[in-house]
């Protein structure tokens, strides 16, 4: 496994990083400030990003996560996904490679009708409209997916959609135009062929866009919603794939998707890392700098270490989906999304423990950059779903042909 950058990836990384330091950091006082005067309650996304994304798309610097486009494998885009987590909450919408958009598009590229390619895709593409997508569920365990209740049902040329979802990311924001909706079809199949994708205009009538959730207290500016769905009736032509294709969709949009969110979490504790070590070495307390007492160095020290374990074993992953596909990585894929978002909480923690009462603080962005990691522990799919597939795997070692 080789995971230095080539001259393509050197060259992005460049671009990328200069594009960061001259803009995207500069821009985050005015990010907060408009967020600060609008209230926590308005989801609209400050201009400072819409220039933002005109300056990305100047230097090149858009749709970087979609092999088709950028030509980058994997590995070469982990990298630069590692850098705009420095910023999560900017950077990636910056330069169009942002969730829940990134695997939507992902979907649509892989699976899309030529028509829905055109309806949806290309302005996704363009980032002219926003999407999101609708899996989990307040009156089930969602962590297993083949409990999901909402129903989509053929009835002549439509399909008809009854439920409800929650934690919608993305469904906040006025620009959101497009869902797309994992539902059962036909409950008389198998478990995991029970389930479809359709997508669904966030404008159809029955759709009821019921409240935004916070996450500790935060509103992000994209929202995480919950959803209803009352005779929601759309065309047969938006089923994504077949009926009974859901799972199968869910896991082709998942290998890549991890990469970027755990580069994202690498990223975070990279920056988290950075603050500890300047606040250390810049407060006094007893006569020293703190940077000096044992505590704080093995704070720092631990932090090190674990982000660098935490880089390569998702740099691992990410050379395996470019050589085997998400199938022959998979136990690879459960791992980090346990690993990265773990390390990261725990390098934040030490950060904000250096900064004292000013690391819980809106002073410094530990505190949000806290929550949000906090809930990729949840996000798609638990810890604990993850840990069970790691298992599986490896036990299936020593359990198969016995």
């Amino acid at each position: 496994m080789d995971f230095e950058h080539s001259a393509k990836a050197q060259d992005y990384l460049g671009r990328l990083q200069d594009f960061m330091d001259s803009h995207v950091f500069p821009a985050e006082r005015a990010y907060e400030e408009y967020r600060r005067e609008k209230g926590p309650e308005d989801h609209t996304l400050p201009p400072v990003v819409e220039e933002l994304k005109v300056e990305a798309r100047s230097r090149g610097l858009w749709n970087l996560f979609l092999p088709d486009v950028s030509g980058l494998t994997n590995v070469e885009y982990a990298a630069l996904a590692e850098v705009t987590g420095w910023a999560t909450h900017i950077a990636p919408e910056a330069i169009n490679c942002d969730a829940p958009n990134t695997g939507n598009m992902e979907v649509l590229h892989m699976f899309g009708t030529p028509e829905q390619k055109s309806q949806w895709l290309e302005p996704l593409m363009e980032g002219q409209i926003r999407s999101a997508f609708a899996m989990t569920e307040p009156d089930v365990a969602s962590s297993d997916a083949t409990n999901i209740a909402l129903t989509i049902q053929r009835d002549g040329d439509d399909y008809v959609l009854n439920g409800r979802k929650w934690w919608i990311s993305g469904a906040a924001d006025p620009r959101c135009t497009i869902l797309i909706v994992m539902g059962k079809t036909d409950v008389n199949q198998s478990p995991h062929r029970q389930q479809s994708m359709i997508l669904v205009p966030m404008d159809t009538p029955g759709l009821e866009n019921v409240r935004p959730l916070p996450v500790f207290g935060y509103q992000d500016q994209h929202g995480h919603n919950e959803l209803r769905f009352t005779d929601v009736r759309v065309p047969a032509s938006n089923l994504i794939a077949g009926e009974g294709d859901g799972f199968m969709i869910a896991q082709a949009r998942l290998g890549p998707g991890r990469i970027h969110h755990c580069m994202r979490s690498i990223g975070a504790a990279e920056r988290a890392l950075k603050l500890m070590c300047e606040r250390a070495t810049s407060r006094v307390a007893f006569g020293q700098e703190i940077a000096r007492q044992g505590v704080v160095r093995e704070a720092i020290a631990e932090s090190r270490m674990e982000i660098e374990q935490a880089r390569l074993l998702t740099l691992k992953t990410a050379w395996m989906i470019d050589k085997y596909g998400a199938k022959g990585a998979r136990s690879e894929i459960a791992a980090i999304k346990v690993i990265a978002p773990r390390v990261a909480l725990k390098v934040i923690d030490r950060a904000i423990q250096v900064h004292g009462a000013g690391g819980v603080s809106d002073d410094f962005p530990l505190a949000r950059m806290w929550a949000g990691m906090r809930t990729l522990r949840i996000a798609d799919g638990p810890d604990e779903v993850h840990i069970r597939t790691v298992a599986r795997q490896e036990l299936g070692k020593y359990t198969q042909g016995s």
